[in-house]
């Protein structure tokens, strides 16, 4: 009989707030006999269950629900009553507003947690309500693969498929995006697959990543067929897809097939931009074409030769061995503006070095001061590798005392010419000294 009449006692206080709070008396839902009830111990499942009760009013239960977590002393909204809310927004198509209040309390909560999860998701097999589940959890799916934490966003798609909700396909990409990212090439394509049985029809988005994907991977099979699922779903390729695929062909030394799809693009009116244009030459570098390069290069139309474009050629030529290129070249960007970079003056010292011309690389060394162009691993592993070439184990030595002082992490490629540089002037104590502290780092592949 007491429970009955605390039960009674408790739905007339939850008629009574919804009522005062319907005429809008603000004033009167703060009056401390409401506000100390509203904050007691049970007060979570008491606020959710208002929030249901004028759930048909959304906008009255989003002041509501504001208006708790600001006016009652000690209170914050649990996970039900921000999962109510979150539902009542998204019923009534008011997402943004829905959106954001989940990303506000996503991470506090583990709502990744499928058992958390599933306490708030509809039992019933309503469309409306799995319409809002579909829409709520895809959220979800976006915002954990966003922030990459790839594990929570995979566990929050699994439970979708379990239980038959259709994500939505901005989730979908996000989701993708992360595993690509993360080279989780295998999973991405098990996602994939997945959404098949989800109805989820893919759209240029998924597709552009899924051929991102393949360029991961190195599979320029899968990319073939990917391509031509697009052209069966009416789904025109766009600029980036053409890109990522010349990429991945160029990385295969495909060059003929690189050039089919240049060629294939622009029939269909898109212009080739500079993306395209380094990668095809970065192509021809790698593989040491330089004359296909050059040509290419003299060729670029409706785009600007860029930092990168004119860092690749000079690469390549100092791979060639023609050094008076490289500096023509480097000459020519300067002309048009464009100051070299870390990895344009590490190509340059890199074939000064296996040249021998070190005075000349302490002056493009200096150049890089002046210039505040700061020097990375590459230009470091670089010249300890030419004086460990030449014996002189006290400027290397030097030289990996600066990286460890700018900051600058020691990698295999490091030790490695240390190592070789110790043992070459019989300095074996130290060299052992090296491996060890190559261990100790947690490098074992040598």
């Amino acid at each position: 009989m007491a429970s009955r009449a605390k039960a009674r006692n408790e739905a007339l206080f939850i008629q009574g707030v919804c009522a005062i709070a319907s005429k809008g008396s603000w004033r009167t839902l703060s009056s401390p006999h409401i506000t100390t009830r509203l904050s007691s111990s049970s007060s979570s499942s008491t606020v959710h269950r208002i929030l249901l009760h004028l759930s048909l009013d959304s906008a009255l239960s989003w002041r509501f629900f504001n208006w708790a977590a600001l006016s009652l002393p000690h209170y914050r909204h649990s996970l039900s009553a921000n999962f109510a809310m979150v539902r009542i927004l998204t019923n009534a198509r008011r997402f943004q507003e829905a959106r954001d209040l989940l990303e506000k309390f996503a991470f506090k909560q583990l709502v990744s947690s499928p058992s958390v999860l599933g306490s708030f998701l509809s039992t019933h097999d309503d469309d409306d309500d799995k319409d809002s589940d579909s829409q709520i959890v895809s959220w979800l799916v976006f915002i954990h693969a966003r922030s990459n934490k790839i594990q929570d966003a995979l566990q929050l798609f699994d439970e979708m498929k379990k239980r038959r909700l259709k994500p939505d396909p901005h989730a979908c990409s996000a989701l993708l995006s992360a595993l690509a990212k993360a080279r989780l090439t295998a999973t991405a394509w098990n996602v994939y697959e997945a959404l098949r049985s989800l109805r989820v029809v893919p759209n240029l988005y998924i597709f552009n990543v899924m051929i991102h994907v393949c360029y991961k991977s190195g599979d320029n099979e899968k990319a073939d067929k990917l391509l031509l699922e697009m052209e069966r779903k009416a789904v025109p390729p766009d600029l980036f897809t053409y890109n990522t695929l010349i990429s991945l062909y160029c990385k295969k030394a495909m060059h003929y097939e690189a050039l089919a799809i240049q060629d294939r693009m622009e029939k269909k009116g898109i212009h080739p931009d500079i993306v395209t244009y380094n990668s095809l030459i970065h192509g021809f570098c790698k593989e040491g074409r330089m004359r296909e390069a050059s040509k290419l290069f003299k060729e670029i139309k409706h785009a600007i030769p860029n930092q990168v474009t004119y860092t690749t050629l000079i690469d390549g030529y100092c791979r060639m061995n023609d050094l008076n290129e490289a500096l023509r070249l480097r000459e020519e960007m300067e002309a048009k503006g464009m100051n070299p970079g870390v990895a344009t003056y590490n190509a340059i010292i890199r074939k000064l070095c296996t040249e021998g011309k070190l005075k000349a690389v302490n002056d493009l060394l200096n150049e890089m001061d002046d210039r505040k162009v700061q020097p990375d691993n590459v230009t470091c592993n670089t010249l300890i590798n030419a004086y460990c070439k030449r014996g002189n184990m006290d400027f290397a030595w030097k030289l990996r005392n600066k990286m460890l002082e700018s900051g600058l992490a020691l990698d295999q490629f490091t030790y490695k010419a240390l190592i070789h540089g110790f043992c070459k002037v019989q300095q074996l104590d130290e060299a052992k000294e090296v491996v060890l502290d190559m261990l100790e780092a947690g490098i074992i592949d040598f």
